[in-house]
């Protein structure tokens, strides 16, 4: 779990920001501060990972605590959620190295990209002693997820879609074909198809087309657990 302070002095965002980030896995809301000078407090006494910072703040605001961790070599994130939108403020926060970079107002489709995308980063490198060239452009070049809608397509239904979910969690360690999914499921290799195709679709699936002498062609699929979260509102 990453432990996460939340900094905002308008009681009605904090509130909101609480609710968005008790909506995503992976997340445990540690603390809600209103100010710099308390977040540095609860700093020196807690763990935290990372910081939902806002910038307009009385006293010291939010880019003086981000030069504040950065001087003390504090190995903590932070994503900027606030109303500045001057390139100038948005500048000097890149400057910093924060993760990403909100402004006020925002749904929660924003939010949740941010988060999720900040997650999967986040076990990838845990997880990695190094990383290739297409790895890295991916974290780099692609951090951000299209904003995914969360009903299923027409013709496609939950019970099923998690029943297909449930294959492919027991064939994931390898890559495995339609008919493998299929006959796990219990399903015919067609309905499979289409389900399979829903999950490659959202990214979590890469297929590759291998070609026999005899037949068809086999559609061998891969499983990319980075990606699996995207699937989580359609369950």
């Amino acid at each position: 779990m990453i432990n996460v302070m939340i900094v905002e002095d308008d009681p009605m965002v904090a509130e909101i920001n609480k609710q968005y980030l008790s909506k995503i896995d992976g997340f445990r809301l540690t603390a809600t501060v209103n100010s710099v000078a308390e977040a540095i407090r609860w700093l020196g006494k807690n763990d935290i990972q990372l910081i939902l910072l806002d910038i307009f703040m009385p006293g010291k605001q939010g880019l003086e605590l981000l030069s504040y961790l950065r001087k003390n070599d504090l190995e903590i994130d932070v994503i900027i959620i606030s109303a500045a939108s001057d390139l100038e403020r948005i500048k000097r926060a890149l400057r910093y190295g924060v993760v990403d970079y909100l402004i006020k107002p925002f749904e929660f489709e924003r939010f949740n990209a941010a988060l999720t995308s900040y997650l999967e980063q986040t076990w990838f490198i845990d997880k990695q002693d190094s990383v290739s060239q297409q790895e890295l452009d991916h974290l780099l070049l692609h951090r951000e997820e299209a904003v995914i809608a969360e009903e299923l397509p027409k013709g496609l239904t939950k019970d099923t879609l998690k029943q297909i979910w449930d294959a492919v969690q027991e064939l994931k360690q390898g890559p495995f074909s339609t008919d493998e999914v299929a006959n796990v499921a219990g399903i015919s290799r067609v309905s499979a198809r289409k389900y399979l195709n829903f999950i490659k679709d959202l990214g979590i699936l890469e297929v590759k087309v291998i070609y026999g002498t005899i037949g068809r062609p086999v559609y061998q699929h891969e499983y990319n657990q980075f990606k699996e979260h995207l699937i989580k509102n359609f369950l």
